[in-house]
């Protein structure tokens, strides 16, 4: 086929993309070290040297020429002779809030896969499982630091998060809103800025004193309540006319979200939402970040996976839904919006 003109590029494109493939753990591992070593930060306001960059993170000063060349060849660098400058996907990697929180614990995912076969296998016991135990069902009685660790890594990107699945929905016409699950509040202070609506915070005890300096900090506290409780354990609170779950459910089994989305119906009046938003898998067309990275981290953590937006209506038809929305998403690999009414 490479020898024929008609057939030459595609030839070419499919060649270069297996090879991206084949090269993909290499890459993984430069973006970590830059991160690791604050090699973009330092570039920020002006371009810096192989020398200057080599001496400040310790690097020996040809490994360091190494590491600049790979991150100019994956388009977050600019090299002019030995010199190396940000790129506007440089710069949104250190500013897109959430990206670099993401990357820097990434190694525990990668000594889980570090034997794939064993991993698909089920023989190994992950440590990215003990990463986040606050997941695990620990209830009312989980660790501040552990809950701060694990909610502050989430509140990190919950804004793309919020920013899309409000572009998706509207809170129009709802008087009381219930996040449940929504860690330190970023939804709810999202959803404070475009509606006028009684908001309400269900989560861990542990978590609540980090939401309720959020809201005092934008102002918003007198139109925010917190509620502290496991929905693992008790009832949802009452009188909410939509509540929210994002990104809860690809955290727990499916016995876990269908109990849950059993307890939000039952929490819900005639005609109340159920805001559902998380990364989704892509079901009957698998794609890149549902079905590679997500899939195998929420394996990873052992406590809950990655599912379709068509696998979530299944649950939410078990749960006594039968009237729901999957909403076009702007950015799938950021986030998938699932609407469902309450219709008695």
């Amino acid at each position: 086929m490479a020898r024929l003109p008609i057939a030459r590029w595609f030839v070419r494109r499919e060649g270069a993309e297996m090879f991206d493939l084949i090269a993909g753990f290499c890459q993984s591992q430069v973006l970590f070290a830059l991160v690791k070593l604050d090699v973009l930060e330092q570039l920020v306001d002006q371009s810096m040297s192989v020398q200057f960059l080599a001496r400040h993170c310790q690097v020996p000063e040809d490994r360091m020429r190494v590491l600049l060349n790979a991150a100019a060849s994956l388009k977050l660098l600019r090299k002019r002779g030995e010199q190396y400058s940000l790129t506007s996907r440089g710069a949104a990697l250190i500013t897109v809030p959430g990206l670099k929180g993401m990357i820097a614990h990434h190694d525990v995912l990668y000594r889980d896969l570090s034997d794939p076969v064993a991993f698909f296998r089920g023989e190994v016991e992950t440590e990215l499982a003990e990463f986040w135990p606050y997941v695990f069902g620990a209830g009312q009685a989980a660790d501040p630091g552990i809950a701060r660790r694990y909610s502050e890594l989430m509140a990190d990107s919950q804004g793309l998060v919020a920013e899309d699945t409000l572009q998706a929905i509207s809170l129009r016409g709802v008087n009381t809103l219930l996040d449940v699950g929504g860690g330190t509040g970023a939804f709810v202070a999202a959803a404070a800025r475009i509606s006028d609506a009684r908001l309400v915070l269900f989560d861990l005890p542990a978590v609540l004193p980090d939401a309720s300096v959020r809201f005092e900090t934008l102002g918003i506290a007198d139109r925010v309540t917190t509620i502290a409780g496991s929905f693992r354990d008790q009832a949802l609170p009452t009188g909410a006319d939509a509540i929210s779950l994002i990104r809860v459910l690809y955290d727990h089994s499916d016995e876990t979200v269908l109990k849950l989305l059993s307890a939000v119906k039952a929490a819900l009046p005639k005609g109340g939402r159920l805001i559902i938003s998380e990364p989704m898998t892509g079901g009957a067309k698998p794609h890149m970040a549902g079905d590679v990275y997500f899939a195998l981290y929420c394996m990873a953590m052992r406590t809950g996976r990655a599912r379709s937006a068509q696998e979530i209506t299944v649950l939410l038809t078990r749960a006594g839904f039968s009237n729901f929305t999957i909403h076009r998403s702007k950015r799938p690999y950021i986030t998938s919006v699932i609407e469902a009414v309450n219709v008695g």
